[in-house]
């Protein structure tokens, strides 16, 4: 399948409704800490809104709610690798994008026959405290001759300005954070990456 080149990650619901009125076709939410029962509600509302824009929405971390959902897609770290059941997640029929960072979590992640490796952070990121320093452009075209026809995920300290480098580089989405929900004008930011990521 062809996959949306803009991939923004937002934590609260309230974003989704920002982005996908805007055109934005892939999108990730990501909440961390939060009740059960508001996680469900927050989870189930994101799922209409994409599905009302036909867009897709992937549900980070919280595979057992996804499956409950009937998401589509699902996002794991490598943390969240080690508690999930991924027999189960498939059976679902969810597809999976995993985070690697480094060549044992790369190998890793490849056994488990991935839709698509997220590699980061490419630049350094404010995001959150990360113990690998930023993998730069270089690290975006080994990945990729190492993957094949897997799509490549780039993301951390990602910005419209980077956002070229990084598909030249051999990346087939470019994921971002920070540079929509930090920015001044966070629709006129989403609509510039909508014409750099057609």
């Amino acid at each position: 399948m062809t996959f949306p080149r803009f991939y923004p990650i937002f934590d609260t619901v309230n974003w989704l409704e920002r982005a996908f009125p805007l055109g934005v076709k892939l999108a990730q939410l990501r909440i961390k800490d939060c009740a059960p029962k508001a996680l469900r509600a927050d989870i189930r509302a994101g799922l209409e809104l994409a599905r009302q824009h036909a867009a897709m929405l992937v549900i980070n971390d919280h595979w057992q709610l996804a499956i409950e959902e009937g998401a589509d897609w699902l996002h794991l770290g490598q943390e969240d690798l080690a508690s999930a059941d991924v027999p189960a997640i498939r059976r679902a029929g969810l597809r999976l994008g995993i985070s690697t960072h480094d060549h044992q979590e790369l190998d890793r992640a490849l056994a488990l026959s991935p839709d698509y490796i997220a590699l980061g952070p490419v630049y350094p990121t404010i995001l959150k405290q990360m113990k690998w320093h930023q993998q730069g452009l270089d690290r975006i075209s080994e990945w990729k001759s190492l993957i094949g026809g897997i799509p490549l995920c780039a993301i951390g300290g990602m910005s419209v300005e980077r956002a070229t480098g990084a598909f030249e580089a051999g990346a087939d989405i470019v994921a971002a954070v920070t540079d929509i929900t930090l920015h001044a004008a966070p629709e006129d930011r989403m609509r510039h990456w909508l014409r750099v990521c057609p």
